[in-house]
């Protein structure tokens, strides 16, 4: 019977392909924003707004920082990113970091203010982009003072919570094509990927993450301080 470990490593490329084409399509369908001439339903539903400029600048914003930040945090799972450009892997972090703590938790956070589906909407929003925010912050931390294992884990559920809003649509999609209550169906694809996407991320943290040798003894050192964390794993990995 196969592992835990050996159904994660056969269904990885799909998810993660999923979840590239999720974002892509995500991306090309919220370009309409962009057009000043035309505002698409979504924006029509929500007017009238006490500030609509400021929420129409953040909304702008938020779909450039998502058109980053799922993106780019897929290619920074990449092992072979890692080893052959451990630079590349590095500065991609870095700016994937700022765009999701600068950029898209900002903006996530002050568009919740008016989601669709009331106070519940907005607190499913804000516990999904504090989720977020807190992994991001522990995924840099740990990453600067080499304590990789648990870098691995934060960077899975920062990844794990982008994903919600490739896994919200499809549930909506599902949700309307069955004839769904739209208001029930909004907050049921909201908080099941939320929830689902955060136990996903701690279970796989645990038992399918688990860095091989190389990586724990760089970990040590890093730690004993007697290498430099932040490239002790690159290292590793490269021998690995």
């Amino acid at each position: 019977m196969p592992t835990f470990r050996a159904w994660v490593s056969k269904l990885r490329p799909w998810g993660l392909g999923a979840l590239a084409l999720g974002s892509a399509a995500i991306t090309a369908g919220s370009l309409g924003y962009f057009d000043d001439e035309t505002l698409p339903a979504f924006v029509i539903e929500k007017l009238p707004l006490p500030h609509e400029a400021l929420w129409l600048f953040a909304l702008k914003w938020h779909v450039v920082a998502a058109a980053w930040a799922l993106p780019g945090c897929l290619l920074l799972l990449s092992k072979t990113l890692l080893r052959r450009a451990p630079r590349v892997h590095r500065w991609l972090g870095r700016i994937t970091a700022a765009v999701v703590l600068l950029g898209l938790a900002p903006s996530g956070f002050y568009l919740s203010l008016f989601a669709k589906g009331g106070l519940l909407s907005t607190l499913g929003f804000i516990l999904s982009g504090a989720i977020v925010v807190f992994s991001m912050v522990q995924a840099i931390r740990t990453a600067r003072t080499g304590r990789f294992t648990e870098h691995r884990r934060y960077t899975l559920h920062v990844l794990a919570q982008l994903s919600v809003a490739v896994s919200s649509r499809a549930l909506l999609f599902v949700f309307d094509a069955a004839g769904f209550d739209t208001d029930v169906a909004y907050l049921i694809a909201l908080w099941v990927p939320v929830f689902i996407s955060a136990v996903v991320a701690e279970v796989c943290a645990h038992r399918f993450v688990l860095l091989p040798n190389p990586w724990r003894k760089n970990e040590a050192s890093a730690l004993a301080g007697d290498v430099d964390p932040v490239h002790a794993g690159v290292r590793a990995i490269a021998r690995a």
